[in-house]
């Protein structure tokens, strides 16, 4: 957790040099990528009052069946362009719609906003593009605000290696740390934890064990809620899914009755699913304790990453490269290459291995970064934002 930040100590040293400036640079956090958000958050206020913003885009493009394709005719494409020329999607004024079609560089600029925004670069301004060209540039001001506001406070791990998960934008970056400066070594895609009523939680924990072939120990709330339910229409779901009950003395019983279900709710017996291809943790799991119970996670839902929003799971994370992180955590440990990782994940039994060097992990949640100079925006997924600008308007009255 780092430490709070001394004001009165920051004020009297730079006071002392004559130079107040150096307050200020000391009071700002040495977070990746914190200045570029700031050049970006003065980029977007000199937007507020743009007449690009003056007028709508077409409504129709949202509406479904008439999104806007390619090669098409539309009206309102020169105030496309001249919006994506102010976000700087779009090089050049100079690069207008040709005869009122719809092609070319205005149709690679809206790719470069799709991408910039999390969603899918096909080109196609329907519901989702639509929403993210309308948004105003004092709405982003206050994203870009909020997303400092976090990096302030965001206990950002001290470590030589680390995991940062960022909720909004469905990624998982495993960093190491040269000389002061955070550099990724791997990326990938995640799927967390349903928007609606299983969000996965913030934390920052210690990874500290991996399990290869792991049971999945069904949650007692997704038992009563959905399995059990699920049994009762489709009793046949509980030999083709795998699924055993463990009582109280730990033995294992395969074999389904409604008096074993019946138990399971009065929460006496407990539901678990073998190792195997249909295991909802897949083959690998990696272990940061926490009261919680969240965890990351190989799948075998693979086709689910290729959605552009991603909030599928019941909390816990599922990772896209599992080899790769689990390579990552490995790292220094005698023997543990990839050939050995997949080796494990393919075995037929249970194991597992604790880390010689626990590893941080970091779930946070920003909606706004600078990525390869670019700034990048994401949809307030969980409300996060919502609720930190609510709170600082009360503070600030």
């Amino acid at each position: 957790v780092p430490r709070p930040f001394d004001a009165a100590s920051a004020l009297q040293a730079a006071a002392a040099l004559g130079d107040l400036s150096q307050a200020v640079r000391s009071a700002m956090p040495a977070r990746p990528g914190y200045q570029r958000l700031r050049e970006a958050l003065a980029r977007y206020r000199t937007l507020a009052d743009h007449p690009a913003w003056h007028r709508p885009l077409p409504t129709a493009w949202g509406v479904p069946g008439r999104a806007l394709l390619p090669g098409q005719p539309g009206p309102g494409l020169a105030l496309l362009a001249q919006r994506l020329v102010a976000l700087g999607d779009l090089p050049s004024a100079d690069d207008q719609p040709d005869a009122g079609n719809y092609q070319g560089a205005l149709v690679a600029a809206v790719q470069a906003l799709q991408r910039r925004h999390g969603l899918a670069d096909d080109g196609v301004i329907g519901r989702a593009t639509l929403a993210a060209l309308q948004v105003p540039p004092a709405a982003r001001v206050q994203q870009l605000v909020l997303a400092l506001e976090r990096l302030r406070w965001m206990p950002w791990p001290d470590a030589p290696r680390h995991i940062v998960v960022n909720l909004p934008e469905f990624t998982l970056r495993a960093c190491v740390t040269h000389g002061g400066r955070s550099e990724v070594q791997a990326r990938m895609k995640v799927i967390v934890g349903q928007a609606l009523d299983t969000r996965t939680p913030l934390l920052h924990e210690d990874l500290r064990r991996i399990e290869f072939k792991p049971y999945w120990n069904v949650p007692a709330s997704i038992a009563r809620r959905e399995l059990v339910p699920r049994l009762h229409r489709d009793p046949a779901h509980w030999a083709r899914e795998g699924f055993e009950f463990v009582g109280a003395d730990g033995r294992a019983d395969p074999v389904l009755t409604e008096a074993k279900l019946q138990a399971v709710l009065a929460g006496t017996v407990r539901i678990r699913q073998r190792p195997g291809p249909r295991n909802a943790l897949g083959d690998i799991k990696f272990v940061f304790p926490n009261a919680q119970a969240i965890y990351l996670h190989h799948t075998p839902a693979v086709q689910l990453f290729d959605r552009a929003r991603r909030d599928f799971s019941h909390g816990c994370i599922r990772l896209e490269q599992p080899v790769a992180l689990a390579a990552f955590a490995l790292q220094g440990m005698p023997g543990w290459d990839e050939a050995r990782i997949r080796a494990a994940m393919a075995a037929d039994q249970p194991s597992a291995v604790a880390l010689a060097q626990p590893v941080p992990v970091l779930i946070a949640y920003i909606t706004a970064l600078v990525k390869d100079g670019q700034v990048h925006f994401f949809d307030d997924l969980y409300g996060h934002d919502r609720d930190l600008a609510r709170a600082l308007r009360r503070f600030r009255t």
